[in-house]
């Protein structure tokens, strides 16, 4: 039986490199965010319509992060055209165990379903704002609902030991 992970956290925690990790041992591992990214490409008129909706030049994109009414119009546009993407990636899949990357995906209802567990990878504030400054502004964005989260894995010291720890997870999850 195929098992789907969610694995989330906030910006500079650490979830990419647990993620590419995972992908190094040999998971399939999706990337919403590459993903969509790929998808703006690929979507006939998605970016234009975007550009349209939002009255934004494509590149000043980032800019909806500060508007809460852009960001939801972006996203009721984007999320149906990742969820599709999402769920034919899953059934081209045929490994038992598979992952998905993604900083939002557990507070938005559009994703319910599509993931079995969840991973939470965490750090302090200050060691994600050292690894990515973007995270004193997007913390807001996010918040993680404890009940919904299935293990944790804190990411507070050096890469090797964070491959550790995804390796105990892994022995966990299968």
């Amino acid at each position: 039986m195929m098992k789907t992970i969610l694995v989330t956290g906030p910006i500079g925690s650490g979830k990419s490199e647990a993620c590419r990790y995972l992908a190094a041992l040999g998971f399939p591992v999706y990337d919403c965010d590459s993903r969509t990214k790929m998808l703006y490409s690929l979507v006939p008129g998605l970016k234009c319509s975007i550009e349209e909706r939002l009255s934004l030049p494509w590149a000043r994109i980032g800019e909806v992060f500060a508007d809460p009414g852009k960001l939801r119009t972006l996203e009721e546009m984007v999320y149906p055209y990742v969820v599709g993407d999402l769920r034919d990636w899953k059934s081209a899949q045929t490994a038992p165990l598979l992952f998905v990357e993604s900083a939002i995906a557990l507070d938005k209802p559009q994703f319910d379903g599509l993931y079995d567990e969840v991973v939470l990878v965490t750090a302090p504030y200050d060691v994600r704002v050292q690894r990515n400054p973007k995270a004193a502004q997007r913390d807001a964005l996010q918040a993680f609902d404890p009940a919904r989260i299935d293990h944790t894995v804190d990411n507070d010291t050096t890469l090797e030991e964070l491959q550790l720890k995804i390796r105990q997870l892994i022995c966990k999850l299968i």
